[in-house]
């Protein structure tokens, strides 16, 4: 439900990785990796990538969120499902 209706309401591009029915940020590092190896085999030039996972989980004003989400039309059921995942959550990186 959150996945369509944000799809719909939003321009995202294939690797967006938030709210979206996909796996998060492994399939992103997987895909760097694999690209990485190819260079490696090939022989081919191997430039520098930073992968900053801070941001993945960054923070954000969870209300500018929710009001962002209404203006670009997103339906106001969906934005109350977004608001009860916000609710008494957080998130912790080891």
């Amino acid at each position: 439900i959150l996945s369509t209706g944000l799809q719909r309401a939003c321009l995202m591009t294939k690797r967006q990785r938030g709210f979206i029915a996909a796996p998060g940020c492994s399939e992103n590092l997987k895909l760097l990796q694999a690209l990485i190896r190819s260079a490696k085999k090939d022989q081919r030039t191997r430039g520098v990538v930073f992968v900053d996972l801070a941001k993945a989980f960054d923070t954000v004003n969870h209300q500018h969120i929710f009001q962002v989400l209404g203006q670009k039309g997103v339906d106001k059921h969906v934005i109350s499902l977004i608001r009860d995942l916000y609710t008494n959550c957080g998130t912790t990186v080891e």
